[in-house]
């Protein structure tokens, strides 16, 4: 008898911590992460047959291993002349894709010289299907979609780039 009071005893003393202890938890609410710009230098972009200058907009670079994984992901929204640089330390090819990516984007593939090598346009938010490069590239940058054909940007075209 006193086993079974013991039991009752200890279940409801524990029914009503797990209780109390989800009941606190479900009242915690996490924030989002915000994501913003930050201009971390200046690029520029030639027309590889006159060298004249198609654009020039501000930059934030992702190089480290976090940065180049994370991107543009979770961003609603990016200016028409802002852009984010990806620098690698090698040429490879390279592929990209949209997972957690809000905004539509035009994908550029340059060579460590900063050539255009390809293009992958109007990148679709939130797909996870693989955007390649046709050519081996050290350095991706990315912008607004639509941008690429606005600038009549093309492969052979380069660019330049500084840190601020």
């Amino acid at each position: 008898m006193l086993k079974t009071i013991y039991r009752v005893v200890l279940t409801s003393t524990l029914a009503c911590f797990c209780a109390t202890a989800c009941k606190e938890t479900s009242k915690r609410t996490v924030a989002p992460a915000k994501f913003e710009f930050k201009k971390e230098g200046h690029l520029s972009l030639f027309k590889a047959d006159t060298d004249s200058l198609l654009a020039k907009i501000d930059i934030e670079i992702a190089e480290t291993d976090y940065e180049t994984q994370t991107g543009l992901m979770y961003r609603h929204s990016m200016r028409q002349n802002q852009g984010m640089l990806f620098i690698f330390e090698a040429m490879d090819y390279r592929s990209f894709y949209m997972k957690n990516t809000h905004i539509s984007l035009d994908i550029i593939y340059l060579d460590h010289l900063g050539n255009v090598v390809s293009i992958q346009e109007h990148a679709t938010p939130l797909d996870e299907t693989s955007l390649p490069s046709t050519a081996p590239a050290k350095y991706v940058l990315e912008v607004n979609a639509g941008l690429a054909q606005h600038w009549s940007l093309s492969p052979g075209d380069h660019m330049t780039f500084t840190r601020d």
